[in-house]
């Protein structure tokens, strides 16, 4: 199958989902999430950081490794798969839906409107239990992690830890847009983290797998393409002539 064929395949759907993990932002330079453990975090498991017990044990620890993982990202840009994706979604209003297990927040930074951000966003932060009135209105305690002040909740980042289940929302939407769309591009996921995988294999559309590595998705692809997502997206997606 050749990118131009697959090209045919965009132009004539109606309905289009880009579901995309860690390789569609690996050209921008983001640390994989284990790619992370450098440094002072060398010693750790990222299963040892990104879990609820691990968080309530040592708040300050946790608080720290995303910290810098925060700040790695600062870093760093969308990039022209990004880009590409954003164009064609306000070229084409409502014709597009992204759909992601990336936290970096790139895909919003580009321009993409209502994404669906099934494993959360590294940039914003939630309480850690269920918010008492007074975490509405107290001035936060600073802190490593912030808290209230009155009842000491604390601040926790707006990511999905190991055992914890996806945002409910979100995961609906991508299923009702899975369910509904004519064509699945698959951009630099390793297809092996459900439920996120599971939306590829469930869609009755076509589905592209763009990566340049294999995948568990392959088996499921009516359209398989080698390439990274910075490459690929603009040709696919972009308009010509």
């Amino acid at each position: 199958m050749s990118p131009q064929e697959v090209r045919d395949w965009v132009r004539a759907a109606r309905r289009i989902v880009l579901l995309s993990g860690a390789g569609m932002s690996a050209e921008s330079g983001v640390p994989t999430f284990r790619d992370a453990q450098t440094g002072l975090w060398a010693k750790f498991r990222p299963e040892d950081l990104a879990t609820e017990d691990a968080f309530r044990r040592n708040p300050s620890m946790v608080w720290d490794w995303y910290a810098m993982r925060r700040e790695a990202l600062r870093q760093v840009e969308p990039n022209a798969g990004h880009r590409a994706v954003a164009a064609f979604q306000q070229r084409h209003p409502g014709r597009l839906a992204v759909v992601t297990q990336n936290v970096d927040g790139l895909h919003q930074r580009a321009g993409s409107p209502g994404v669906l951000a099934l494993h959360g966003n590294l940039a914003a932060d939630r309480w850690l239990d269920a918010p008492r009135a007074c975490c509405d209105v107290a001035v936060l305690r600073t802190g490593s992690p912030p808290s209230c002040p009155v009842c000491g909740n604390l601040r926790r980042p707006a990511v999905v830890w190991f055992g914890e289940l996806l945002p409910a929302a979100e995961l609906a939407a991508a299923e009702d847009a899975a369910a509904a769309c004519d064509l699945m591009l698959v951009v630099g996921t390793s297809g092996m983290v459900y439920p996120a995988a599971g939306l590829a294999r469930a869609t009755p559309g076509r589905v592209v797998v763009l990566n340049p590595h294999a995948s568990d998705l392959d088996d499921a692809a009516d359209a398989v393409l080698r390439g990274t997502a910075a490459a690929l997206l603009p040709l696919l997606l972009e308009e010509q002539g």
